[in-house]
C-alpha cells in the first residue's frame, strides 16, 4: 500500500525540495500525534495559528452547533448569517472605537489584498510604503509587499509603486509623503526573526502618517489574538493603526481572516464600481462560530494574564552563551543561533525526542518558539530541558 507521505510527494503541489514528512493524525491541546503512536509538543502553533490550542473543546462544541444550521449560503449581504454578525460585533468590542467595521476573508493574504485597495481608493493615492524584511504572504499583491527581492523575481512584474524602507529606523521614515496612499508594517516583523520595534518608533511612524495623510495599515496576522500578552500588539506602543490585518489566531484553528477600519474607509467598497470587493467563502459561517468561540476562550480562560509569566520561565531556562539572542514579545520569541545548520540539526534533534520546533522564512538562523497559550509550566519546562539538549549537542 502506497504510504501517505509517498501520496504527498506523489500527488500534491510542493513548496520546496526538502519537506520534513511529519505524518499528523491527530492534535490535541499542546500536542500532535503521528500514525505510529509518535508524540509531539508543538511549539510552532501550526504558525501561530493554535493560540488557544488544538482542537478547543469549546471551538469543537462551536462547529458542531453551526454544522447542524447551515454552512455555505449567500454572501454580500443578500443573506445575513447570524456566526459573522455575531463575531464581528464581539471582535470590535476588543478594539478601539475608531476600528468601526470588519471585513471577513479567508486568510491573512486576502486581509492584506483587500486592505491595500481600499487605502488606495480612500486616499485618491497610489503610492504605499512596506518594510524591508517583511513577510504579508504570497498572492501578487502581498508578495509585492515583501522586502525580500529574492522572492520577487521569478515572478515580475509585481504591483507598481510599492517603495520600501527599514524597519525600526526613524530617519527612514521622511519617505513617507503626500504621494503616499499607505504604509504597511507588521507590528512585530514575524518571518524577519521576531524583530520588535521601539515604542519611539511605531510613535514616530503614527505622527509622519498623521502628518502626510498616509493611512497606517498593522499587519497582525501573527501577533493578534494574545501572542505578545496583549490581544493585539499595537497595543504595546500606545498607538492605533488606521486598518488592522488579522488572520492564523483569530479562527481557533479554522481558515478565516479579517481587515477592520473606520466605516468610512471601508464604506469606499460600496460603490463606484458597487460590490468593489467581494468574497464568496470569506467569513465561512464555521469559521466565524468557530473564532466567536477561541476569543470567548482567550477571555474567559484569562489568557492574555499569563503569557509573560510564560515567557519569562522561557527566557530563564534557556540561560545558555550558545543562544546568541532571544528576541521576541511575550510568547512571539525566537532563540539566535550561528548558522542554519545547527538549527536544522537542533530541530531535528528536538522532533526525535518529541517537541516541534522550526524556523524563520527570512531568518534561518534563529529557531521560532510560538506555543498554544495554554502550555503549562511544566510543559514549558519540559520543552526547554530538550531544546537545551540538543544546543549543547549540536552548537
Amino acid at each position: 500500500m502506497i504510504s501517505n507521505r509517498e501520496l504527498f510527494l506523489q500527488n500534491t503541489a510542493q513548496t520546496s525540495n526538502s519537506p520534513r514528512l511529519f505524518e499528523i493524525v491527530k492534535a490535541e491541546g499542546v500536542y500532535l500525534y503521528g500514525p505510529k503512536g509518535e508524540k509531539y509538543m508543538d511549539l510552532v502553533s501550526g504558525f501561530n495559528v493554535s493560540n488557544i490550542g488544538h482542537r478547543h473543546p469549546k471551538v469543537i462544541a462551536a462547529i458542531q452547533e453551526q454544522l447542524e444550521r447551515y454552512l455555505h449560503v449567500t454572501v454580500y449581504g443578500e443573506f445575513v448569517q447570524a456566526p459573522q454578525v455575531q463575531f464581528a460585533t464581539n471582535l470590535l468590542a476588543t478594539l478601539p472605537d475608531n476600528f468601526q467595521s470588519v471585513y471577513l476573508t479567508n486568510s491573512g493574504a486576502e486581509a492584506v489584498e483587500g486592505s491595500m485597495k481600499i487605502a488606495k481608493k480612500f486616499t485618491g493615492r497610489r503610492q504605499i510604503i512596506a518594510a524591508n524584511h517583511a513577510y504579508h504572504g504570497s498572492t501578487q499583491g502581498a508578495l509585492s509587499l515583501i522586502g525580500n527581492k529574492a522572492y520577487h523575481e521569478a515572478y515580475a512584474p509585481l504591483l507598481p509603486e510599492i517603495d520600501f524602507i527599514d524597519f525600526n529606523d526613524e530617519a527612514a521614515l521622511a519617505s513617507i509623503t503626500t504621494d503616499t496612499a499607505a504604509v504597511i508594517v507588521e507590528a512585530i516583523q514575524g518571518e524577519a526573526g521576531v524583530r520588535v520595534p521601539s515604542a519611539s518608533y511605531m510613535q514616530a511612524l503614527r505622527a509622519r502618517c498623521d502628518e502626510t495623510g498616509t493611512l497606517l495599515i498593522f499587519d497582525e496576522i501573527q501577533t493578534g489574538f494574545g501572542r505578545t500578552g496583549k490581544m493585539f500588539a499595537f497595543e504595546h506602543f500606545g498607538i492605533v493603526p488606521d486598518i488592522l490585518m488579522l488572520a492564523k489566531g483569530i479562527g481557533g484553528g479554522m481558515p478565516l481572516g479579517a481587515f477592520v477600519a473606520r466605516k468610512e474607509i471601508m464604506d469606499v467598497i460600496k460603490d463606484n464600481p458597487m460590490l468593489g470587493h467581494i468574497t464568496t467563502f470569506g467569513g465561512h459561517p464555521v469559521s466565524c462560530a468557530a473564532a466567536q468561540a477561541s476569543l470567548q476562550v482567550i477571555q474567559e480562560e484569562k489568557l492574555l494574564e499569563t503569557v509573560q509569566e510564560k515567557a519569562d520561565l522561557f527566557r530563564s531556562l534557556l540561560q545558555t552563551p550558545k543562544i546568541k539572542e532571544i528576541r521576541g514579545l511575550g510568547l512571539m520569541m525566537c532563540l539566535q543561533l550561528e548558522t542554519f545548520d545547527q538549527v536544522y540539526a537542533v530541530s531535528s534533534y528536538c522532533a526525535e525526542q518529541g517537541l516541534m520546533i522550526d524556523w524563520y522564512l527570512h531568518c534561518e538562523t534563529a529557531l521560532r518558539v510560538a506555543p498554544p497559550l495554554t502550555i503549562s509550566i511544566a510543559e514549558i519546562q519540559d520543552a526547554c530541558k530538550i531544546i537545551n539538549e540538543a544546543i549543547e549537542k549540536f552548537c
